[in-house]
């Protein structure tokens, strides 16, 4: 049985406003994508629907938490500064730990405006989710330091390390709970509404029944050459500013394949679009599947396809498809707050 250190009312009553049902916030995961998320918080508390608890994964986890803590607005300007240069000075690499990046820099940023808050003090119901790695199980941080808590939801595999929290290794959420509906009603929401990034990929997944191989295929060699790395230690700031720059070179909804098949002959995918790819193909068919078993009673799907996974530079754009997605569905969130009433 879920206990909440807070269990929140069903009911809000605010004074010289008419009681509402609670309303619950789902912050999806996306990465540099997830910055849409400040633009549908604030379209939702201009129209006068503020959420009373979020629930947030990864990128969702940190805007939701910066929210709730009182920060989004710190938190949107120094995103809104970011240009490509700034972003991967962010990058610092780690040779051990978990993950190719420390993740330092980031959380140091985090730190700064956070401090030693913690979830149960913030003034509406909040969740982080992330997975336990070797169990996969799906962890609802809702008590403890903030900070650790949006560092192990947004603890990207193969990117950043893992986090120890209360005894676990915990990683991205996504793997588990894309876009967490069921944590936002857990936490005493009447009307969900949720924010899914991957909108543009909702169901274009399909199942390819007879592949096979081709000419082309044939008459590759079977292992590729590749250069030799000498000593792990010649990696150094060399690799810092290669991983960087990858980063933020925009990763489309679309394959290059699709716009000129001849780079599917002539290039492998490298390593970033590799883990980008891969990692949204999971968290695309695990959102399919949870969305379908517990909707929403509103869904918002900013239309992203055109921002990359790691344009972080691109907070501008990424804001406005936030507004633009929501202030599109203010008349269903006027009617979905009626049916629940």
């Amino acid at each position: 049985m879920l206990r909440l250190r807070r269990p929140r009312d069903t009911i809000v009553e605010t004074e010289g406003v008419a009681p509402r049902p609670a309303i619950g916030l789902a912050l999806g995961g996306g990465a540099a994508r997830g910055l849409a998320h400040i633009g549908v918080i604030r379209t939702l508390v201009k129209a006068g629907y503020p959420p009373d608890v979020i629930a947030g994964t990864s990128i969702g986890g940190v805007v939701g938490g910066l929210y709730a803590a009182g920060k989004l607005d710190v938190f949107a300007d120094w995103a809104l500064s970011l240009t490509r240069r700034e972003v991967i000075r962010l990058v610092d690499i780690a040779i051990s730990g978990g993950g190719l990046m420390g993740g330092s820099r980031l959380a140091q940023l985090l730190e700064r405006e956070l401090g030693e808050t913690r979830i149960e003090d913030l003034p509406i119901g909040f969740a982080a989710v992330a997975t336990e790695i070797g169990t996969g199980h799906e962890i609802w941080l809702t008590r403890g330091r903030l900070l650790t808590a949006l560092r192990a939801s947004y603890a990207l595999p193969g990117i950043l390390p893992p986090v120890r929290v209360g005894g676990r290794w915990l990683m991205d959420g996504a793997l588990s709970n894309p876009v967490p509906v069921s944590v936002t009603r857990a936490l005493g929401a009447r009307l969900v509404i949720a924010v899914s990034l991957n909108a543009d990929a909702l169901g274009r997944a399909t199942v390819i029944q007879d592949h096979g191989t081709d000419a082309e295929d044939e008459a590759r060699p079977l292992v590729e050459k590749r250069p030799r790395v000498r000593a792990v230690v010649n990696l150094g700031k060399g690799l810092g500013r290669g991983l960087g720059r990858a980063l933020v070179r925009p990763l489309r909804g679309r394959d290059e394949a699709a716009v000129d098949p001849r780079i599917a002959i002539a290039r492998s995918p490298g390593f970033t679009t590799v883990m980008a790819k891969a990692f949204n193909a999971t968290q695309e068919r695990i959102a399919r599947t949870r969305l379908a078993g517990d909707p929403p009673n509103v869904l918002i799907g900013p239309r992203l396809s055109k921002l990359g996974l790691f344009d972080f530079h691109r907070a501008a754009d990424a804001i406005a498809f936030g507004e633009e997605a929501t202030e599109r569905l203010l008349p269903d969130i006027a009617e979905a707050l009626k049916a629940v009433s």
